[in-house]
């Protein structure tokens, strides 16, 4: 299975670049991005992976503005090739690693178009791996770095342009393996016992720096892994350093509180505490303006979720009135929101991803799908 890859020093082992160094079927590769104006009057999201083992290719676009998010799908057969990222009329195009990407949804039958640009202006910033067994079975092993940068372009929906102009971004990286597709049959696993998980994730620009947070959380809201950082952001990609940044600022202390909104899962509102080595403060504000449903995206999507076989070559266009969705329902536990965050002075724009799946003490949460009292 040579492909063109090979043909650079960049093999990790034995095996052709395009074979797995595992057999589990669940490992991915996979591209997220999104995008906002400073005004929060939409949120575009991107994602794009690759399961070689399932040997399948999937791209998802949508957008959420003026109360609906329009969504578009598409599937394909796996190439071999791995510069070869296109499903469809969706395509992302690395122009220069680590600095800039091109993400262009060629226009199609389902009348959502875009051609976007995103420019770094941090570096890709690592974050610890995510590690979970299930009764001995490694499920969830990968890596992922994080990436603030601005996008240029445009975006189409029924014919209506939008003009993107140095619009807010973040992208990430993940490649490992995590539970994708079609579940395995065989005996269940033993995490039903007591299900669930809780993530929330808050990265936000402040013009020239950021600040990147990340934490899970067991049932009785324990930070089971936790993580964040002030990492400098640069105007000219140029004098973005190679490797990590000199002007990094671990936290060593973190801290958020969330108030949710009444009978749902998702932000009223939040907070976030940090403190780094020398002992200096970070107090963060956080102010939901936009709402973004992450199975725009295919994150627990019945039809369209990560790595489902649907053919050599499927595409599919959704479309949902924000406002009627059941918020507790399963697929519409994962949510995204465009935030204005203020620290200090200082007032910046970000996103925050909440999911919150079963109990969770902490939060009030009792039972599997109970919304806030």
């Amino acid at each position: 299975m040579i492909t063109n890859f090979d043909d650079y020093c960049i093999h990790q082992t034995a095996a052709p670049i395009a074979q797995p160094s595992q057999s589990d079927r669940n490992f991915y590769d996979r591209y997220w991005f999104n995008g906002m104006d400073a005004e929060g009057t939409y949120i575009f999201e991107v994602g794009f992976g690759l399961y070689p083992n399932r040997h399948v290719m999937d791209g998802h676009f949508s957008v959420s503005t003026g109360g609906r998010q329009y969504a578009f799908h598409g599937s394909r057969r796996a190439p071999h090739e791995r510069a070869d990222t296109q499903v469809g009329p969706l395509a992302v195009t690395v122009i220069e690693p680590m600095r800039q990407i091109r993400v262009r949804l060629a226009p199609n039958e389902h009348n959502i178009a875009c051609d976007l640009l995103f420019t770094a202006a941090s570096i890709p910033h690592e974050e610890p791996p995510n590690i979970m067994y299930d009764d001995g079975h490694l499920i969830m092993h990968n890596s992922r770095f994080t990436q603030m940068g601005y996008w240029e372009g445009h975006f189409e929906i029924d014919g209506q342009r939008f003009e993107v102009s140095r619009a807010f971004g973040t992208r990430d990286k993940s490649w490992g393996v995590r539970p994708v597709g079609e579940p395995q049959g065989g005996a269940p696993g033993l995490l039903s016992g007591d299900p669930g998980v809780y993530w929330c994730w808050n990265p936000i620009n402040f013009g020239d720096f950021c600040t990147q947070m990340g934490t899970f959380e067991d049932r009785e809201g324990r930070p089971t892994q936790v993580s964040a950082d002030l990492l400098p952001l640069y105007v000219d990609p140029a004098d973005i350093p190679r490797g990590e940044d000199p002007g990094l600022i671990e936290m060593t202390q973190v801290e958020h509180t969330i108030v949710w909104e009444k009978g749902t899962r998702r932000a009223a509102s939040a907070q976030v505490h940090m403190v780094d080595a020398n002992g200096t403060e970070y107090d963060i504000a956080l102010e939901p303006l936009l709402r973004f449903q992450m199975l725009g995206v295919g994150y627990n999507h019945a039809e369209w979720g990560h790595a489902f076989w649907k053919g050599e070559l499927e595409t599919a266009r959704e479309e949902w009135d924000l406002g009627a969705m059941d918020p507790l329902e399963y697929q519409n536990l994962h949510v995204h929101q465009v935030v204005r965050a203020t620290m200090g002075e200082r007032v910046g724009m970000g996103t925050l991803e909440n999911i919150v799946i079963g109990r969770h003490a902490r939060s009030g949460f009792k039972d599997f799908f109970d919304g806030a009292e």
